[in-house]
């Protein structure tokens, strides 16, 4: 565990710190596109590690025409023919975006290779090409940030098991997530051997204690805003023009279009 405080984080300290921290967020987006830089962050980690959650709030006030998530599907057949990074290149940011992989190429270090879904030389390629890939895109300008979500098992576990029981966020809950448990080493072993290859100087790995879902939000975006050198950026001047005076405009009889039914006045 962190040096620093590791009980739960009040909901009214996390609420008022996640706002000023997504004020910063909207601060650092508009950098990016003042600035023409690439911005790509990659969120990994055990599943139920709290990931999905934290996307969601760095990217809740952010402008969605240039900050995006790239959650990519199981390849076609097509694509596995493919080299391994090809598809994953298709999503990297142009100048001015910012791309979130929620998963990225790391499948093949994690699930793939626990699961068999690779060979044991694929995986062994993987792990001599990441670095090489990752340096060809840092020496190309991307800012690139890789976090490790790290949950411990006993937490995992309750967080499928109230997956299970709320009907809203049952479809999180796949037959794979929960082989997870029964391979809680094996995945253990892998992520210890995909951090020895690719925890590399110019792509370094940050792991995000994540037991405490509120406390890695607001670590994590706070860690990403300082390790990127934004500044301020001028708003554009925009003034509200008058309304010009009515040509004698008039609406449609209400009765002529179809209505969604007040649901609300029944509440």
């Amino acid at each position: 565990m962190s040096g620093g405080k590791t009980g739960k984080l009040a909901r009214k300290t996390y609420e008022k710190e996640l706002l000023r921290l997504q004020t910063e967020l909207v601060r650092l987006q508009e950098w990016v596109r003042a600035e023409g830089a690439r911005l790509v962050v990659v969120f990994e980690g055990r599943d139920a590690a709290g990931k999905g959650g934290t996307i969601k709030r760095v990217t809740e006030h952010l402008n969605p025409r240039a900050a995006r998530i790239a959650a990519l599907p199981r390849p076609t057949e097509r694509q596995r023919t493919q080299w391994y990074f090809q598809r994953y290149i298709e999503h990297l940011p142009a100048a001015g975006e910012i791309v979130l992989f929620d998963r990225s190429w790391y499948n093949r270090a994690g699930v793939e290779h626990v699961m068999g879904f690779c060979t044991k030389e694929e995986h062994e390629l993987f792990l001599r090409q990441c670095p090489l890939f990752e340096r060809m895109l840092v020496e190309d300008g991307i800012l690139l940030r890789k976090y490790w979500f790290s949950v411990s098992d006993e937490e995992q576990q309750e967080r499928f098991r109230r997956r299970l029981e709320d009907p809203l966020r049952r479809w999180k809950l796949s037959p794979m997530d929960l082989e997870s448990i029964t391979r809680w080493e094996d995945y253990s072993r892998a992520k210890d051997e995909m951090m020895v290859h690719t925890d590399i100087t110019e792509a370094p790995w940050y792991v995000v204690e994540s037991d405490d879902k509120r406390r890695a939000r607001v670590n994590m975006i706070a860690h990403l805003l300082g390790s990127v050198p934004y500044d301020d950026v001028p708003p554009p001047v925009i003034e509200m023009p008058e309304r010009p005076e009515s040509t004698g405009y008039r609406r449609p009889p209400r009765e002529l279009r179809t209505y969604v039914p007040d649901h609300a006045a029944g509440l």
